[in-house]
């Protein structure tokens, strides 16, 4: 995968001096890391970078959104251990020196049939999880995102952005849960001086992302690869900025050794409107798919683009993967992802209601 490096490969690869700084790195992050949302597409492939790292991993996750197929390689790995738990419910799973929380339904197509449970994940579910922090005195990432901004009024977005969010829209369950843990963990920095860190996370594509989760990538690879039409919505002018799963994954370790507390954007600053995203796809998987027009749904955001000035002063980061290297790299895990469709006259299409979905990378 991704993150299968070893200390030989670092040697092989590189000059004797960062050969000492990866080890350096290894024993410094060889502690007792704990993950909620370890089943998840993003808690997944952090997993596997942590554990390369060489950290003992405690994986925490409900199932209700992520999958043990994400984790099933690690089996046979004697420094993971995954605990089955819905942390609104207090837990303890013994003592930790990290702990980062990427625990949530992040998906439209999950969080609009589980808007319930992503507000109470993103209060009494991150609170447990600070308070786990507290006890331990561990430091703390928490992800968060892009939807914070709502629907933006600036662009692109800094960190000191506000936002221009609807409270009572059809996507403020997710929208407010996430701005409400921002001030739960901004909260236990000040108040119990949880040693804290935010992470805004923008669109990340790539392996083990859901195929059928609603999000634009994920739709319109698998219309692509399944000769169905893509789906834009509107003209097709929104842009969104989609950054590879592996460079999403480096910004997180840097930030979790930076000393920053405030928001870090995370994402990938090209921006790309949808319908150039559904013209990379067909030139990546061959397909002679059409691309049609559905209306446009409500609430969806006509911008999305990260300012990472921020990252890139404090954590000298910066995505390396352009999109179509990424369609790429992800291509093969979508074929794998295609399950044999009856054969019908008219080919499925997304339905309106799922219009909403189909827009957005969570």
């Amino acid at each position: 995968m991704i993150y299968d490096k070893t200390r030989d490969q670092v040697k092989r690869r590189h000059s004797p001096s960062a050969f000492f700084i990866y080890l350096y790195r290894d024993l410094r992050l060889t502690t007792r890391v704990l993950i909620t949302g370890a089943a998840g597409f993003l808690g997944s492939h952090l997993t596997d970078a942590l554990l390369a790292e060489g950290c003992s991993v405690v994986g925490v996750d409900n199932l209700c959104t992520g999958s043990l197929e994400n984790l099933k390689h690690l089996q046979s790995e004697s420094r993971f251990e995954f605990q089955e738990h819905d942390i609104c419910f207090p837990f303890d799973f013994g003592k930790v020196d990290y702990v980062f929380n990427f625990a949530s339904p992040a998906s439209p197509e999950d969080y609009g049939r589980l808007g319930i449970e992503t507000l109470e994940v993103g209060s009494s579910g991150t609170r447990n999880v600070l308070e786990l922090a507290h006890k331990y005195q561990a430091k703390f990432l928490h992800a968060s995102t892009s939807e914070c901004y709502g629907d933006p009024t600036v662009h692109p977005q800094t960190e000191d952005y506000w936002g221009n969010v609807n409270p009572i829209g059809p996507r403020s369950v997710y929208d407010e849960a996430k701005r409400f843990s921002e001030a739960l963990v901004m909260a236990y920095h000040r108040y119990r001086k949880v040693d804290t860190r935010l992470a805004r996370i923008f669109n990340t594509y790539g392996p083990r992302l859901q195929a059928n989760d609603g999000r634009v990538i994920s739709n319109f690879m698998m219309q692509a690869l399944q000769g169905q039409d893509l789906t834009v919505y509107g003209t097709g002018s929104q842009t969104r900025s989609f950054c590879y799963v592996s460079d999403e994954v480096d910004g997180f370790l840097r930030l979790s050794r930076s000393p920053e507390h405030f928001p870090v954007n995370i994402g990938n600053p090209n921006e790309w409107t949808i319908l150039d995203c559904a013209q990379a796809v067909l030139r990546v998987t061959g397909s002679r798919s059409r691309i049609v027009f559905h209306s446009l749904p409500v609430d969806d955001p006509a911008q999305r683009q990260p300012d990472i000035a921020r990252a890139r002063q404090l954590l000298g980061w910066e995505p390396k993967i352009d999109l179509e290297t990424g369609l790429r790299l992800s291509l093969e895990y979508f074929r794998s992802s295609l399950v044999p469709q009856p054969q019908t006259q008219t080919q499925t299409q997304t339905q309106p209601e799922d219009a909403e979905s189909a827009l957005n990378q969570g």
